[in-house]
């Protein structure tokens, strides 16, 4: 066999190889790019927030009965976050969803242990209530919130055109502490651990929220409705 023959079959031999193992090389690689495919783990959605049925018992409302968004609010009256929430956000509730009949407000009490006057200033908000004048005793306090020992919560009925007689009886005999505590236990079964917490239309908002947290909820909660 000259040389020249000898040489093409090298040079041909060689190309089969060739050939053979990049095909093998393809073979692997697909099989191993398949078994990741097969093996990888699909990311878990993140789930909705699960929406909480909060009563609004017999608490304070403001706003129209029939309003398609209900705010469920547990509170503290001696909470600072509560007043920044008061302050800040409140009115522009009130403005844009309360006055507008889009939404209602039912206040419900979260006094914390550790606010020495948290206790007798929702006690003393309930039994506004009884004269019906919760919603302006709850502005009152939120606006001297420095100021809540039992003389400054008598004052305050007094500014407000209260029966100060009966609403110093019903103060001073704890006849609301038990309506007070009512609410701290629901709150406490729904999972409040601080205050302000918010249930609109069950879905939970917790904290001092900027009023664009409660207006995207809202205007969701309204667009379902239509």
């Amino acid at each position: 066999m000259d040389n020249t023959k000898l040489l093409t079959m090298l040079v041909s031999v060689t190309l089969i190889l060739t050939v053979l193992n990049l095909s093998a090389t393809i073979n692997i690689y697909n099989s191993i790019n398949n078994n990741n495919i097969n093996t990888q783990t699909t990311p878990a959605k993140t789930p909705f927030p699960s929406i909480v049925r909060a009563s609004p018992d017999d608490d304070p409302v403001q706003g129209l009965k029939d309003a398609p968004v209900t705010i469920i609010e547990f509170s503290d009256f001696q909470c600072p976050y509560c007043a920044k929430f008061y302050f800040q956000t409140l009115p522009q509730i009130r403005e844009n969803y309360i006055n507008t009949g889009k939404v209602k407000l039912v206040y419900r009490d979260f006094p914390l242990s550790f606010h020495q006057y948290a206790q007798k200033a929702a006690e003393a908000a309930e039994c506004a209530q009884e004269q019906g004048k919760f919603w302006e005793f709850h502005d009152k306090i939120y606006e001297n919130q420095s100021a809540l020992n039992n003389d400054n919560l008598k004052q305050y009925a007094k500014d407000l055109g209260l029966d100060i007689k009966e609403f110093n009886t019903c103060l001073d005999s704890g006849k609301m502490s038990q309506e007070v505590m009512k609410d701290f236990q629901d709150g406490s079964s729904y999972g409040v651990t601080g205050t302000p917490a918010f249930f609109i239309n069950g879905k939970k908002l917790v904290g001092a929220q900027p009023y664009e947290a409660f207006q995207r909820i809202i205007e969701q909660e309204l667009n379902s409705s239509k």
